[in-house]
């Protein structure tokens, strides 16, 4: 690799450090871990290492050394390709590790043409972005690649290490000293022993703390250990022998305590607009407006600006797409020094954002942003990027298995044209599915899913297990016993990866052919045998932020339809595909092979022009999901509100939500653009019952934006309006006719 150096000064915010460090940054005609970047949709992880770039496998993203420093690259295609690039540091990270990671961000955002959004992360204080990534949860470990802890040791049995869970929406778990006094009554805390996995729950822990804990430690087992090790969940005062041997005599547990840093919440405070130049020959500042809400016209394509939101922990660097080459590379470098200049805490996000990729909460400060030829609807997560279409380079499954280091980083073993075996579990038994059905699933079911490829002459294998939402506990158990021994039967060689309804990873997906997949009502484990199809079938029609598009069957009604998606009806006489104005062209490709499968050419119908017989179907016109935000930039959000941790507080869900994520002891906010809803779980309390209707309020009187006087409608769990319901797919009103925290305790 050639390496032309060339001086800049980058400002590397430490704690620890009062002045301004001078670092060397090295330019490369390009690096080997950039070749891949970019060009499979999902995340890729690299950590610094001796100053270099080091691939993270797939199953370990989440994880991260305190003392080390990652860039991570995330790759969207919907609904046109867009990047973001995080630049994330521990606490104890080095003042030249940090150093390489702000040149290496720089770098990859010059390789690929100055397009990806840049984030500086910092350790507990991440981006709602990148936290959206991990829905699972992070986790924080001890150490780092100077003191030689690696990332690669899976199946560890040898493991011994504890970890203390905190959050309800954003989960963090961090690396604590193995004993018994860093426990507390009012966390959960995950014991992790290698062949064992034990989650502790403090005994004033809440039902849905346990729950986001669960998951973490489901995580731990199928990610970290391949499915092999034993999961136990254990309440306080009942510990079993092999963790007293461990921690030794037990010893008084710590009562709760309040969460150490206020979780930031809503855009509270106003910001204020720079531009920034380097004409003179140095860096300088010139105020645009002291206050926002800006408007979209106060930014030139020709200079550079920083927006400073500081007071939340928030600076954006725009850069104009005319900007001087020196400016542009220089936005990040800049962003450190006014958080320097201002005295601003050293855990504050920076956003280095090109023109015509601007997120979210940028464009909230503007009270007239308009996109151009904007597409995206509300309901989709907003697409950071608008950049040129790039040809998507295809697998080759002789290339990835020459690239251990391409598989791992978009864990892609080939590209899904290996031998696939399906079976659907039956009365506890696993019964093969036809392959002319394959990509077919019902909700109500599990599966297996044996994958086998060829790698250098030798035969590897994978063990998907999936989970309908809908599926039993017996069936779930049955699902995990018959894992274990399709295992076995192989010698125990294959990995194993569990998959629940709706997070199926790319690989998965990849078998169907470019297919989507396609999960009708019911199941055969009911009493009768098989669900028999309904006369009358509605099938919704989504992609999601990662490009996966899922087909999911839902109730024939009027109600159940969206004006951002596409909608396949077949009755007995006829067949209708029904796209909604928010629609996009991939969920119309999706709807073609809904279509195939229902048998015949069907009727195209545009949302606003159906014909009688259309509403006739459905039972008669009646009001379902729109709104007048599918033209607007703003994203639709979900916020809860809790006073879990002593005060009454507000957290951003991050990534794309789901019914899953709405707390039933918690009021949640949902903010569609044009109207506010006030969630009301049932078992929340009557603090947050009371208290959040005027948090809602200070929300729109604060919004940067400058909205004003929109409405604010409050709802109760079990009776939610069609204008609620419409922004989640695939609406369960039985969800909650089940505890939540038993069926993920069945997954144990």
């Amino acid at each position: 690799m050639i390496l032309v150096f060339t001086v800049i000064f980058i400002f590397l915010l430490r704690a620890e450090l009062d002045a301004l460090c001078c670092v060397f940054t090295a330019i490369m005609v390009t690096h080997k871990e950039f070749e891949t970047a970019g060009k499979v949709p999902g995340l890729q992880v690299w950590r610094i290492e001796n100053l270099d770039l080091k691939p993270i496998p797939k199953n370990l993203h989440g994880s991260f050394f305190t003392g080390d420093a990652y860039i991570l690259l995330y790759t969207s295609n919907a609904p046109v390709p867009s990047y973001n690039i995080h630049m994330w540091l521990g606490d104890e990270c080095s003042l030249d590790e940090g150093g390489a990671a702000a040149i290496f961000s720089t770098q990859l955002d010059d390789f690929m043409g100055g397009k990806p959004v840049q984030y500086r992360e910092t350790q507990k204080f991440e981006s709602t972005t990148f936290l959206g990534y991990f829905k699972k949860g992070i986790t924080y470990k001890r150490g780092g690649v100077s003191s030689g802890f690696q990332h690669v040791v899976i199946n560890d049995i040898n493991e011994k290490r504890l970890l203390h869970v905190k959050g309800r929406r954003a989960i963090r778990a961090t690396e604590v000293e193995m004993i018994w006094s860093s426990f507390n009554q009012g966390d959960c805390f995950i014991i992790d022993l290698g062949k064992d996995i034990y989650q502790w729950c403090g005994s004033e822990c809440n039902r849905f703390e346990r729950l986001k804990a669960s998951q973490l430690a489901i995580s731990i087992r199928d990610n970290e250990r391949n499915g092999r090790a034993k999961l136990q969940m254990v309440e306080e005062g009942c510990e079993p022998d092999a963790v007293l041997e461990v921690l030794g005599p037990k010893t008084k547990i710590a009562p709760a305590t309040p969460d150490d840093e206020k979780v930031e919440t809503l855009n509270k405070k106003k910001g204020a607009l720079y531009m920034i130049s380097d004409a003179s020959g140095s860096m300088r500042e010139e105020v645009v407006a002291q206050t926002s809400p800006f408007k979209q016209a106060m930014l030139s394509h020709e200079e550079c600006y920083i927006l400073d939101n500081g007071m939340d922990r928030n600076i954006f660097v725009w850069k104009g797409s005319k900007a001087n080459t020196a400016e542009r590379k220089a936005a990040l470098a800049a962003g450190q020094k006014f958080i320097k200049d201002r005295g601003y805490s050293d855990k504050t996000q920076i956003q280095v954002i090109p023109a015509g990729a601007e997120t979210t909460l940028f464009k909230q400060f503007f009270s007239d942003w308009r996109d151009k030829n904007e597409t995206t609807g509300p309901t989709k997560a907003y697409t950071m990027g608008r950049i040129a279409k790039v040809d998507q380079v295809p697998f080759d499954a002789s290339t990835l298995h020459q690239s251990s280091t391409m598989a791992a980083q978009h864990s892609m073993v080939d590209d899904g044209s290996g031998k696939v075996q399906i079976w659907r579990v039956e009365g506890g038994a696993k019964v093969p599915v036809d392959p002319s059905n394959y990509g077919h699933f019902f909700g109500g079911d599990c599966y297996l899913i044996l994958y086998t490829y060829n790698l250098g002459g030798r035969d590897m294998h994978i063990i998907y297990t999936w989970w309908g939402q809908k599926c039993t506990q017996d069936e779930l158990a049955a699902s995990a016993f018959l894992t274990v021994k399709l295992d076995d039967s192989m010698g125990g060689s294959p990995v194993q990866v569990r998959v629940t309804q709706g997070q199926e990873p790319p690989h998965l997906m990849s078998l169907f052919k470019g297919k989507p997949m396609i999960i009708h009502s019911g199941g055969t484990s009911r009493k009768g045998g098989q669900t028999q199809a309904s006369s009358t079938r509605l099938f919704h029609i989504r992609t999601s932020s990662s490009g996966n598009t899922r087909a999911v069957e839902v109730l024939a009604t009027a109600a159940s339809l969206n004006t951002n998606d596409v909608f396949v009806l077949k009755t007995t006489s006829a067949l209708f595909m029904w796209r909604g104005t928010g629609a996009t062209d991939e969920e119309m490709k999706a709807a073609k092979h809904v279509e195939m499968f229902l048998g015949g050419n069907a009727t195209p119908v545009a949302e606003g022009k159906e014909p009688a017989d259309f509403w006739s179907a459905l039972g008669g016109k009646a009001e379902y999901q729109t709104s007048k935000t599918l033209q607007s930039c703003i994203k639709t959000r979900l916020f809860g509100c809790s006073n879990k941790t002593g005060n009454l507080s507000v957290e951003e869900v991050p990534g794309d939500f789901t019914q899953s994520d709405l707390a039933t002891d918690d009021v949640m906010l949902l903010d569609s653009g044009d109207q506010l809803f006030l969630w009301i779980g049932n078992d929340a309390n009557e603090e947050e019952r009371n208290g959040t209707p005027k948090l809602a309020k200070e929300y729109i009187e604060t919004d940067p934006s400058g909205r004003r006087g929109i409405p604010i409608t409050t709802i109760k769990q079990g009776a939610e309006p069609l204008t609620f319901i419409g922004w989640f797919q695939g609406w369960d009103p039985k969800m909650w006719d089940t505890d939540p925290l038993e069926r993920i305790r069945a997954r144990f």
